[in-house]
């Protein structure tokens, strides 16, 4: 009888262990897809980067870490894109909205702030000023094939294609179009505004 009890309370325990075993593997098993998924996000999907500057304000925000991705992009106008610079004044990739592409004719007139494509108003509830600053624009000025005009939204504090150090943005310098805020950056009081979190406009 005795040696029966312990056949079944080594059973038990044996089959306590394999659940136990197949709880952690399954643990396991999760967690590396989890990785894997994230890897394969990352790389093909979209990547992190940080805004330096105020030139997209109130979009974006200085040291707002974003989600861009270049899968199958083609720039569109009102896209928050990064870029290169071609540059040698710039050390980072350039945060800014796509204003006109290839093909459109971009007019700006300075006194009230209007910017005109293709002779129309654009509608541009996202700046934070108006379209005052000149810089070195000369309009009208028509977009040719593969480039794109981008400005801040923070018109009068931005360095963009209105400035000459930035000029039409050659498409094949653009890195990707930004998706979402994932983390917003630390306002001037030390504060995250987690509202921020989430698709950019």
């Amino acid at each position: 009888m005795d040696a029966i009890n312990r056949e079944r309370h080594n059973a038990s325990n044996d089959n306590a262990a394999s659940r136990v075993r197949m709880e952690l593997y399954d643990w396991l098993q999760c967690i590396v897809t989890a990785i894997i998924c994230g890897v394969l996000i990352f790389v093909f999907i979209g990547r992190t980067i940080g805004v330096d500057g105020r030139s997209m304000m109130q979009t974006l925000r200085h040291n707002d870490r974003v989600i861009m991705s270049n899968l199958f992009y083609v720039p569109t106008g009102g896209d928050i894109v990064v870029f290169q610079s071609p540059s040698d004044q710039f050390e980072y990739p350039l945060v800014k909205r796509v204003i006109a592409t290839a093909g459109q004719m971009i007019d700006i007139n300075f006194e009230n702030g209007d910017v005109f494509i293709d002779g129309v108003l654009k509608n541009e509830p996202y700046i934070n000023t108006m379209t005052t600053s000149r810089y070195n624009f000369e309009e009208p000025v028509l977009i040719p094939d593969g480039y794109v005009f981008v400005m801040g939204d923070n018109r009068n504090s931005s360095t963009d294609s209105r400035d000459s150090v930035v000029g039409l943005v050659d498409t094949r310098y653009i890195l990707g179009k930004v998706l979402f805020v994932l983390i917003p950056g630390v306002d001037d009081s030390g504060n995250r505004d987690w509202n921020r979190f989430g698709f950019t406009g």
